[in-house]
């Protein structure tokens, strides 16, 4: 078999990895839930990709990304639930409804959307999936009705917060500006050092919590995503890290025998040195 650049081949080349007798044990022996995780680790490297302006990698990734998407399609379709093309269908007909202003009528066409409008269009086709599931003789959904249960709980916790903060402000829930909310911060900080000085572990969680949560919304408001901000601090610490290593393993000495004084030191020149 062929590489090609029509997206048929790779549905054909998992439903050869698939077929029993003749395909792959490691892949015949994968179900939904144990893909899951992979699907997850393929989007953050898509995310890694782009946040490193790797256009190669992005390439390689987002293929990696998309045998997810065709892997999971063609499990549901073993089990006789749909086919990769009802996927395509269905992300063709939400982007169509959802943006009215380019795909309506004329006289909505090159408009924005009215305010509220958003909110109507995914209103309906949450009542769209309920009817679709009661017609499958299956229980609805269980989101919750309130205002911000459309925001999956299965989100990255940053990810998550920073949608519900962006939800709630939608209806007017939200300073106005960013310099009240320090003052929000410094409030939980000093309520989690009262944790602290309590220890109580449950209590000192609960404020950690919150003095997160506050400093995604005072990162939201400066216009900052809080997961990039932290994967671009996870980088930078672990190339920093990996400076320090690399000194000590230069003078003859290890991470093991270094005294934290000595890769003080090499770390302040590490900083210094990145800028």
């Amino acid at each position: 078999m062929q590489p090609s650049k029509d997206i048929s081949r790779l549905i054909e080349i998992m439903a050869a990895l698939r077929t029993p007798g003749t395909g792959c044990p490691w892949d015949l022996e994968q179900d939904f839930a144990s893909i899951a995780p992979y699907t997850l680790e393929e989007a953050y490297e898509v995310a890694d990709a782009i946040e490193r302006r790797d256009m190669g990698d992005l390439r390689d990734e987002l293929g990696d990304l998309l045998l997810q998407v065709v892997f999971h399609a063609r499990m549901a379709e073993e089990l006789g639930e749909f086919v990769f093309g009802d996927v395509v269908e269905a992300i063709t007909k939400k982007m169509i409804r959802r943006h009215p202003h380019v795909f309506g009528p004329q006289a909505v066409h090159g408009a924005k959307l009215a305010k509220g409008m958003w909110e109507k269009i995914k209103a309906g086709e949450k009542a769209e999936r309920r009817e679709a599931r009661l017609a499958r003789g299956l229980e609805p959904e269980d989101h919750g009705s309130g205002f911000l249960d459309g925001v999956p709980p299965a989100l990255p916790a940053l990810v998550r917060a920073l949608k519900l903060q962006q939800k709630a402000a939608q209806v007017g829930f939200d300073w106005k500006e960013a310099e009240p909310i320090l003052g929000k911060i410094d409030e939980e900080f000093g309520e989690l050092d009262e944790a602290v000085r309590s220890g109580d572990r449950e209590a000192m969680t609960d404020e950690f919590g919150d003095t997160l949560f506050a400093l995604v919304n005072y990162g939201r408001h400066l216009g900052i995503d809080p997961e990039a901000a932290l994967r671009h601090t996870n980088e930078k610490f672990r190339n920093r890290f990996h400076s320090v290593e690399r000194r000590l393993d230069e003078a003859g000495s290890s991470l093991d025998t270094a005294t934290l004084e000595e890769m003080e030191t090499l770390w302040q020149q590490a900083k210094k040195k990145a800028g």
